[in-house]
Order: structure tokens, then sequence, then C-alpha cells
């Protein structure tokens, strides 16, 4: 039988100028397959306005993976969890009240998954191996057992699949050994996700009491895992993880390795857990055999070794493509500042406090304003919910912040703060992108209240600033020379000779995100583990290149240099909490 050995690779996470080398590399592996995820959010961030171009063109990726003589396998969701923000659904569906996604109870859900699948078919349908391509499966969402038991809604998404033009490969879907039986669905292959070291064994044995004459797949088999803000880096072992796989070569099961090559979360997509909440890092190393950067690891070479002993009559390993060149950037200083509350963009009103959705933005920061009315004594603010993380202000003097992941919604206000104004700043940092939280909407989703004594009375008639993510918002604030504190714009420039990969080292700053060249690298927060953020020498150019930093929080030291290699281990004590 024909063993499929995929590669999973996320083209929205690799800059589409290394698409090509990322390929080649797993087919260097041992990989006869590449596995991808469509991300919906990626391709309609506005309602209805649909980008499959450039850096978004997934049929120009497939069309490489078979230009390299690898078969391709689809998974179109619509949710695809992957660590990214909201599991790969738009995050303007969460405008709609009461909107309930993964489910037949939403029309509009229904409708809009079906419309973006339809688009999605219509680049890709053609790319079926039926048809001379090279797509030989195509998966129904993902790992919906975890999440949910509705035969019907699998079925309506099974047809909507097939609607879109994927009617002629073979369909499946990917459930855990534990819950797979938790639904049936007709017409549709199964398959299993585990992780290095488990039991092969164990993890397929109720699945062959189902599905006896089924051929056995690992539809994701964790190479190793990803990183959260604020907890340890992780890793997983060669040992464990070579030691499953040559089992499953053994028994002839199929695999896909999840990531062969995780990347970059870059700009805003990275997404979070939750119970308790928990973002996700930038990077999307994930342990992975290739490194963020492309990079050939012990755990290639040990996958490189193993797979060699089984391959196909006729089958020879891909030559290992040319490594891209890094480079290290000297020190550079930024002497220009552009304090946040001194560039504010129009302001809105409302009366009830709203989350960030409903100002039609769909992330970055929000600044709601109000004035606290004539009080004594001992006062609390109480925010409702808090999603993520806040700076207090009272008049323009910061007094704390607060952080969901430890379930932060109260602070003390200090004396004198009669008639106040109140500012509370908030940092989305990635929507839950697993489980039924992911109805995850952003900046103070109910309400604020000023609690004194037994008295409670919710704050009203807020003025509310928005601050969003892409570069044009960043250049048009206004820079100074200057360091005065609070969160503020940092802009800097600086002289290349050469150009080349490289790992911005951000340690000494707060929170916040970085541009380089208008390129959005990515959130950076101190705590770690990750202190670099990954700069793809496509971003840099010879000459005058220009790198913007937002800081929400403060920088101990306004200096960012370029290092030969990522730093993705490293945690700190939060003090600034």
């Amino acid at each position: 039988p024909f063993v499929i050995r995929a590669a999973e690779l996320h083209y929205s996470r690799i800059p589409k100028e290394y698409w090509e080398q990322r390929i080649q590399l797993s087919k260097a592996m041992g990989m006869n397959t590449v596995c991808i995820y469509l991300f919906w959010n990626i391709h309609e961030q506005k309602q209805d306005v649909f980008d499959f171009k450039g850096q978004n063109d997934v049929a120009e990726f497939v069309r490489l993976i078979q230009k390299n003589g690898m078969y391709c396998i689809v998974r179109p969701g619509p949710y695809v969890c992957a660590e990214w923000d909201m599991g790969g659904l738009p995050w303007w569906l969460l405008k709609k009240n009461n909107v309930k996604l993964r489910s037949l109870d939403d029309s509009f859900f229904i409708q809009r998954t079906q419309r973006f699948l339809k688009e999605a078919g219509k680049r890709l349908a053609p790319l079926q191996i039926q048809n001379g391509g090279n797509i030989i499966m195509v998966q129904v969402e993902n790992e919906y057992a975890t999440y949910g038991s509705d035969q019907k809604y699998m079925e309506t998404i099974r047809d909507g699949v097939r609607a879109a033009g994927f009617d002629k490969v073979q369909l499946f879907r990917c459930d855990w050994s534990s819950n797979f039986n938790n639904y049936k669905l007709d017409g549709v292959a199964t398959t299993l996700n585990f992780g290095a070291g488990s039991n092969v064994d164990s993890q397929f044995k109720e699945f062959s009491k189902v599905y006896p004459t089924a051929p056995l797949m690992c539809s994701e088999y964790w190479t190793g895992w990803f990183d959260h803000w604020g907890r340890p880096h992780e890793t997983r072992s060669i040992d464990s993880f070579i030691g499953s796989l040559k089992d499953m070569m053994d028994r002839k099961v199929s695999f896909s390795l999840y990531m062969a090559h995780g990347g970059t979360s870059f700009g805003q997509w990275g997404g979070a857990n939750a119970g308790p909440y928990s973002a996700m890092a930038t990077s999307y190393d994930y342990n992975a055999p290739i490194g963020e950067q492309g990079n050939t690891t012990d755990k290639f070479f040990a996958v490189r070794e193993l797979l060699k002993n089984y391959l196909q009559e006729g089958e020879t390993l891909g030559v290992i493509p040319a490594a891209k060149k890094v480079i290290a950037i000297p020190a550079i200083d930024f002497t220009e500042i552009a304090p946040l509350f001194d560039n504010l963009p129009e302001a809105r009103s409302t009366e009830s406090i709203q989350s960030m959705e409903f100002f039609d933005q769909g992330w970055g920061r929000i600044l709601y304003r109000s004035t606290l009315p004539k009080i004594s004594g001992r006062n609390q603010l109480i925010i409702t919910e808090l999603h993520d993380w806040a700076t207090v202000f009272i008049n323009g003097k910061a007094i704390g912040k607060l952080d969901r992941r430890r379930g932060d919604n109260t602070i003390e206000l200090p004396e004198g703060s009669s008639n106040a104004q109140l500012d509370i700043l908030v940092e989305a940092t990635g929507r839950v992108n697993y489980g039924e939280a992911i109805n995850d909407r952003k900046g103070i989703t109910e309400k604020v209240e000023l609690v004194s004594g037994e008295v409670k009375q919710e704050l009203k008639n807020w003025r509310v600033y928005n601050f969003p993510v892409d570069y044009g918002f960043q250049k048009r604030a206004k820079f100074k020379k200057g360091t005065t504190g609070g969160p503020a714009w940092h802009r800097a420039s600086f002289k290349l000779d050469e150009t080349g990969d490289t790992f911005l080292d951000v340690s000494s700053w707060g929170k916040g995100m970085v541009w380089i060249n208008g390129n959005n690298l990515g959130r950076f927060w101190k705590i770690g583990p990750q202190q670099t953020l990954f700069v793809p020498g496509v971003w840099l150019k010879k000459g005058v290149n220009e790198v913007i930093i937002l800081d929400v929080d403060q920088p101990s030291n306004r200096t960012v240099k370029g290092l030969t290699e990522p730093i993705l281990d490293k945690i700190n004590p939060d003090e600034s909490l």
C-alpha cells in the first residue's frame, strides 16, 4: 500500500519567497506529501473581501508542492485550531450578537462557511489529482469531537466541502483516539492525531475495532509543542519522537508531521488557549525538525536517517537545499518617540462600554476614556471582562496593570480620584483558538463598575480610541526626539550593506509589536520565553531600513540588535504587574 509521509507546512507562517525552500527541505527529510491548513481569517479579513493573492496565494503554494514532486493534503476548516487567532475563524463573525460558532444553530455562520469553502474551491478544486493536480485528500472540519458531537453539523460541512468542488478526492476527518467514535460520518475516512512517544498500538486499538478494514493514518503526529507567553519553552526529545515514528513505518501507518516546520505567527495571528487564558508566543518554532528560520536540526537528520530505510522502489531522498543566509545587525538606538496619548485617533462615543469588534476593529489596542463621578474614601474598579491586558490611568498617571491570564479584574483607585479622567488602555493578545471559549471578543466585553463600600455603579458615557495593527496607522504617529515614558511608538532607521535573515533581540522592551519596513513581525513580551523576533531577509533591503516599535509597557533600554540565533527559552519575572 501507498504510505503517506506528510510534512505539515503553513503558507501563512512562511514568507512567500521561502515557500519552495521549505517544501524542498520537507522532501529532503523523506516526505512525499505536504499537508496544509487554509486560514479563513487571512483570506477574508473583511466580510466579503476575499484575498488569495501574493502571500495568500495558496494555489501557488500547492503548485510549488507539485513542482517538487509531492502530493498535497488540504485542510480547509472552516475551523482549524493551529494556535492561530480564533482557530482560523474571522473576527467579524463576532460582530453578530450571540453568534454560534461551529454550529448548525446559526444560519449566518453556516452561510459564511459555505461561501468561504466555495471561494477556496474555486482556487484549489482544479488541483485535485483527478484533474491532473496533486491534491489527494481534503479534510472536513478539524478535531470536532473535542468540541461537539452534532453529526448533522459535520454532514453539512462535508456537503459544503463537496459542493465547493472537492467532489473527486478522498475526504477525511481527524480526531483523537479518546473521542473519534462520538459521531459517524458517511463517505469520510477517519484519521487520528497523537504525539511523540505515543504507543501506536494503543492509539489505534479502539479505532481498529470500529473500522477493522480501514487504512491507518496519524493525521497529526506532533513533533514538538507550542509556546505560551510566560511559560517555559516546549521541546520533545528526539528519541521518543523517532521511536513512535519508526513504529508507524514498520506497520505501514501513514502520518503527517505536525509540524515539519512551524515558522512564525507574524503580526496579530497568534492564538490563545482558555481555562485559564494563555496567549501563544509569536514564534511557532514548535521544536520541529526544520527550525523557525528554515534551518535543519538534529531532529531533521534523525527523520531523514530513519526514512531512507523505508523508501519505495525507485524513490530517493530529496537534496537538502541551500541554507538561507543569516546576518547579525549591530545595536540600533531609538531616538524618536511618539507618545500614545499625544497621538490619539478620532474618538468614538458610546454610552455603555463595547468590545473592539463593535467598533469594526479586529486586532490591536483600544483606549476607553470616561470621567469618574464625585467619590470619597476607598474605591475600586471592577472590569467585566478584560480581554486581555490593560494599564489603568487616572488623570494620565498609570495606577496599575491587569492581566487576563491571572483573572485580574479589580483595581484600587488612589485617593483624590474624584471627578478624575479614567483611561483604560487594553491590548488584545490573541483570540482563543481551541475549545468552547472561541467566541473571544476583545477589549472590555461587558462593563466597568465603580465600587464604593456597598454601592456599585456601572460607569457610562465612554469615549473610545481604536489602535489597529496595520502599518498605515502606525506610521501616522507624530514622532519627535525624546525619551518620555509611558505607552509610545519608537522609531529608528539603520543601514545594511547586505541582507539576510536575522533575529531581532527585543529583550530590553516591555510589551507590544514591531514593524520593519512596513512588515509586522508580531508581538513581543518581556516575560518570555521568546526574546527575539524572526526577521526574514526578504523584508530587509540594502541601504536604509526603518523599524517602528509600539511598546504599551516600558522599555528598560531603547535598543535592538539582530542576532544570528533565536532566544526562545528565557523566562523573565513579570515585574510590571
